[in-house]
């Protein structure tokens, strides 16, 4: 056989010395990096987040400012003071010289009826829960985004990867083409084909890139940082042990115990609640104490005390009203909290059902195509060594293979997605990852994956207030 046709093998080599998180074989995978929950990269980017995220630091506020109600709420209502004066006749001053002429200082408190101060108390009290709640919310829903970014960010750059070699594949094929093209031992066809897959390469860099430079820049948003900022990773996404699996039964009582939804829920149902006490409370009467002096000066001077009350004459239009209002708010939050439990439940089974799918995609990416499209690839490039297919067969066992890790990438982020949605207990769709797929668009086909950050903005607008409880904002 001739020599030309002899440097193939050598290209086998090269697609496979590539970084460590991509294998020989699949099977048999590097140690397992520390879990994303463990990874040090990411723990700082939490850390970063929460001590400087301004969203994170509008919630505390807001929160602090609820918890600053509570003793307003029980107080009593400002005492009154009342200066006066009494004069018999408009030509002078009768102080002291007519008996019903005098000065007055008279101080006056109001009393609400027993019981008002303390309910209204305790839906102040309720209100800072909810606060709570809300902070809660915030802080998960952020620590979910920068996870997600995170993933995206690993993502992108394993495809980047994997890209690479696929470019020094190409580039030696491409040569080889090349002479062989030039010794009249190949065709133009060839030489052409491996230039074209390289052109379309270079188009999916650009896409990745560009993903890489969006993700990175959301991340330094979400800690405050320049968006230029540069972020090692050391970590890989395929290096990832894959999420452990949960019963569905410990996501749901974790929801039940730990959900700002739910919580916020509650406490809306039990200030309804109280908010119904204190609306039947108010029809009985306030009342106010008052004492006072007149002073008249040479004279003898008076003094005054007493009692007022409020009549509730209006109660059939005002008072009852109220009472009515609160019930229907009751109403309102029993069926409010029922819909968010049957959604919350919804949600994790949903996203259990469909991480355990994933992990089951993974398994089969590992076990066994990863496996039969690296053998296929193999055998058709020693095939095409002696001369029986053409260097098209190879490029397309090529792509196979490359559509086939890059599945596997796509797969473990989304499975990873799954188990952070889950943690964070949300209402709203889960949100997707993904980044443009690396053989389709190299080798020919015009579809791509929507990238990350399309999902997240998708995500967003799609879990906005109307999928939560009104006192959580966005969910």
């Amino acid at each position: 056989m001739p020599a030309i046709l002899r440097p193939l093998p050598g290209l086998l080599a090269v697609l496979l010395a590539t970084p460590p998180m991509f294998p020989l074989h699949a099977q048999a995978p590097p140690a397992p990096a520390p879990t994303l929950a463990e990874d040090p990269v990411l723990q700082t980017l939490l850390h970063e987040a929460r001590s400087h995220n301004p969203d994170l630091a509008r919630s505390e506020a807001l929160l602090q400012a609820e918890r600053e109600r509570i003793s307003q709420a029980g107080a009593l209502p400002d005492p009154t003071l009342s200066l006066g004066l009494q004069n018999d006749g408009f030509k002078r001053l009768e102080v002291g010289r007519m008996e019903t002429s005098f000065y007055s200082v008279t101080a006056s408190q109001g009393l609400p009826w027993p019981g008002k101060r303390a309910i209204r108390k305790d839906i102040a009290q309720l209100g800072s829960e909810a606060a709570q709640a809300a902070s809660r919310r915030a802080q998960l829903s952020l620590e979910a985004e920068i996870k997600r970014s995170y993933l995206a960010l690993l993502l992108a750059r394993d495809q980047l990867r994997l890209l690479e070699a696929q470019e020094r594949f190409l580039g030696q094929a491409q040569a080889l083409a090349k002479t062989r093209y030039e010794v009249g031992q190949g065709s133009q066809a060839d030489l052409l084909r491996t230039q074209l897959a390289r052109t379309r390469l270079a188009q999916t860099r650009l896409s990745l890139e560009s993903e890489e430079h969006l993700v990175l820049s959301a991340l330094n948003h979400m800690r405050t940082m320049d968006s230029d900022m540069a972020l090692e990773t050391p970590s890989t996404l395929e290096r990832l042990p894959d999420p452990v699996v949960t019963p569905m039964e410990t996501w749901e009582a974790k929801a039940e115990h730990e959900s700002p939804e739910l919580q916020a829920a509650d406490l809306g149902r039990r200030q309804a609640e109280r908010g119904l006490d204190l609306a039947k409370l108010e029809r009985r009467p306030d009342f106010a104490v008052s004492a006072g002096v007149m002073p008249r000066g040479s004279l003898d001077p008076m003094w005054s005390v007493g009692v007022s009350i409020t009549v509730p004459l209006w109660s059939r239009t005002k008072q009852q009203r109220s009472v009515a209002e609160q019930e229907w708010r009751l109403k309102a939050g029993d069926s409010e909290l029922g819909s968010i439990h049957h959604r919350l439940s919804e949600r994790i089974h949903e996203r259990s059902t469909r991480l355990a799918s994933a992990l089951a995609s993974l398994r089969l990416y590992r076990e066994g195509l990863l496996v039969q499209s690296e053998a296929t690839f193999q055998a058709t490039l020693a095939q095409y060594e002696s001369g029986r297919v053409p260097l098209l067969s190879v490029l397309e066992a090529l792509q196979g293979w490359i559509a086939d890790r890059s599945g596997l990438l796509q797969a473990q982020a989304q499975a990873h997605t799954l188990q952070i949605a889950l943690e964070e207990m949300s209402l709203g769709p889960t949100p997707s990852l993904g980044s443009a797929a690396l053989s389709a668009a190299a080798m020919g086909s015009s579809s791509t994956i929507p990238s990350a950050s399309a999902t997240r903005a998708t995500s967003k607008s799609d879990t906005g207030g109307s999928d939560g409880a009104p006192a959580m904002g966005s969910m």
